[in-house]
């Protein structure tokens, strides 16, 4: 059904500004070592894409970990505030880009196993630079979050990510990171 709902927004979308952008993401780690292959939805959520594709340009999550990782549920990472390989992991999470926070861009395409969505506080215009990657269905999370792409190859590398503890699902020592975050056409 996604992909029937993307195809339909990007046939109404002028040639050339439709599914045109992505990520090729390295993550190294004690769980997870390979590339993750991501397609943005430049088409659902412009802001978001740029935002994602603006930071990843910049080198900003170069070495960025993933923080927050529940069993079941997703892995979040994105934290280029706090959340660099080798700092204080009591911090991570709680931080963002120096660019302002962006208004949600909520659409009809659910939360699926393997969709991108943007992390945020409790207000929806809070988004900012970290996102999550959906281990399993979420439909809880529809209409709720921004859905700005999904795992195109290497949902394996996802499924192997270190997991955290607890309901918050902190990761314990070191966790896997992003090592090179690269922006595809």
């Amino acid at each position: 059904m996604r992909k029937l709902v993307a195809f339909a927004l990007a046939a109404a979308l002028p040639a050339g500004m439709a599914g045109a952008t992505g990520l090729e993401i390295d993550v190294a780690g004690e769980g997870a070592n390979g590339t993750i292959t991501v397609d943005l939805f430049e088409d659902v959520a412009p802001r978001h894409v740029e935002r994602i594709t603006t930071l990843a340009e910049d080198g900003a999550y170069d070495d960025v970990v993933f923080h927050r990782v529940i069993d079941g549920f997703m892995a979040q990472t994105g934290d280029v505030e706090f959340g660099k390989s080798g700092g204080d992991m009591s911090m991570a999470g709680r931080g963002g880009s120096d660019l302002p926070d962006l208004p949600a861009e909520f659409s009809d395409l659910p939360f699926e196993r393997g969709v991108l969505g943007m992390a945020r506080s409790q207000s929806p215009d809070s988004a900012n630079s970290q996102f999550f990657i959906m281990f399993d269905d979420g439909p809880f999370l529809n209409g709720q979050y921004t859905v700005v792409g999904e795992v195109t190859g290497g949902m394996d590398v996802v499924d192997a990510i270190k997991r955290g503890e607890g309901p918050n699902g902190a990761v314990i020592g070191q966790p896997d990171r992003m090592v090179d975050v690269r922006v595809t056409e």
